[in-house]
């Protein structure tokens, strides 16, 4: 369903952390927009319906809503301009 680069999952457990101290959930959405699908994530805790999904060892959420436009989702974490790096969604190859 989703995949994470190990690059993604290594900056993922970085911020949980700096942040929190002890592994976390990771809750990843998507929604449609008129610029097409926009996409978003941070720490939570689980909740009722959500899809639990553990990808290099990181449990990701995703609420019922988003789960359709998660499906071969890649969230990769790379440099997009000299000195700007970030997380970046894309629909996986098949």
């Amino acid at each position: 369903m989703i995949t994470l680069t190990p690059a993604a999952a290594w900056q993922i457990r970085r911020a949980a952390e700096v942040s929190f101290g002890d592994p976390v959930h990771l809750r990843v959405a998507a929604k449609v927009s008129e610029e097409g699908v926009e996409f978003g994530m941070g720490f939570d805790e689980p909740r009722t319906g959500d899809l639990e999904v553990t990808v290099e060892g990181i449990t990701l959420l995703i609420a019922k809503p988003s789960q359709e436009l998660m499906k071969d989702v890649l969230i990769d974490f790379r440099e997009v301009e000299p000195g700007d790096s970030r997380f970046v969604f894309a629909k996986a190859e098949p």
